[in-house]
């Protein structure tokens, strides 16, 4: 696999995400042999950024992802977050980076990974009650301490990025960005190229519809958390499947599958854009890495540019309220 650098973080061009490995969108079919098999495929073929965080669980995504690396710790970009868990008696979904929290998480995310260090680590929201100078500041100090190596914001506006580069260099930003997810155009990706910070894109097939393997509302378990994800409601999911139609036109022409062009499209827009399509399963890992040697025509890329808005916002309303844009 190609590699890129985020900052100055070198990684292969397309990693890892083990999100759905916890059950995160369904639980039906949870399987911790093959996902474990799903890492260290991904490890083999080159994909050395692994993403998981302490609310995936929460906490059992990290122990499972520390057991997948434990003889291969050396071959792995291991990235977590913090800042969704407040270990101060809030517990998970209480948006939480006081640096006191920041402290006790990442000994927490140590422990279950079973390692020394994490390479990048990342807020999972901004929380509005600290000043992001605090929790930069304090991510500067674990640094310093070998605790971590990298720093991240995920879902960050132009604003907080700007001031928490100016205490100590940001790393990455992780963000929602996909065909369907382009909000982060117009200002924040220029304004990553203009300070080398790097962007790791989540979603990068808009949570499996771009993938063509969705056909019906029918297709998801009556578990799965996407039945309540404005984009696949009744209405909104027939028009974006008519887009994803759209992407398989491209897929025909190239020989590729949906989710490979899609992931293609992205590596098109920037040298330092890294995706972290997730799943759980060796084979669909492997049809997702293999859109690093999928080569798209301008005419191609300009025809998936021009692919048109989707229906829904991409998350609910009370994720959306955690988003800086």
């Amino acid at each position: 696999m190609k590699h890129t650098t985020l900052g100055t973080l070198e990684v292969g061009r397309i990693g890892l995400g083990a999100m759905t490995m916890a059950g995160v969108y369904s639980a039906s079919g949870l399987d911790d042999a093959e996902a474990i098999r799903t890492i260290h495929r991904a490890l083999d073929l080159g994909a050395t950024l692994i993403d998981t965080a302490e609310i995936y669980g929460p906490f059992t995504n990290e122990e499972l992802v520390g057991r997948a690396i434990k003889d291969r710790r050396d071959e792995v970009v291991l990235a977590t977050k913090f800042g969704l868990v407040s270990h101060s008696g809030g517990g998970p979904g209480n948006l939480d980076s006081d640096p006191a929290n920041i402290r006790a998480a990442v000994e927490g995310s140590l422990g279950r990974l079973g390692t020394d260090h994490i390479d990048l680590y990342y807020q999972h929201r901004v929380d509005p009650k600290t000043p992001i100078e605090d929790v930069a500041g304090t991510l500067a100090q674990l640094v310093a301490e070998g605790k971590i190596r990298h720093y991240g914001l995920s879902e960050a506006g132009p604003e907080t990025i700007r001031r928490a580069h100016a205490v100590h260099p940001v790393t990455a930003l992780q963000s929602e960005y996909s065909l369907f997810t382009r909000d982060q155009e117009p200002v924040v990706l220029p304004l990553l190229r203009e300070l080398g910070i790097g962007f790791v894109a989540y979603s990068p097939l808009g949570r499996g519809m771009l993938t063509g393997a969705l056909r019906s509302r029918a297709d998801l378990a009556a578990d799965d958390s996407r039945n309540n994800n404005p984009r696949f409601t009744d209405g909104n999911f027939e028009h974006n499947l008519r887009l994803v139609e759209q992407v398989e036109v491209v897929a025909a022409q190239t020989g590729a599958t949906p989710a490979q062009v899609a992931i293609a499209w992205l590596l098109s827009q920037g040298e330092h854009i890294v995706p972290i399509p997730g799943t759980r399963r060796v084979s669909r890992l492997e049809e997702n890495l293999a859109a690093d040697d999928v080569e798209l025509t301008s005419e191609q890329i300009a025809a998936l540019t021009a692919l048109g808005e989707p229906a829904g916002a991409h998350h609910n309303e009370a994720q959306m309220k955690m988003i800086e844009r």
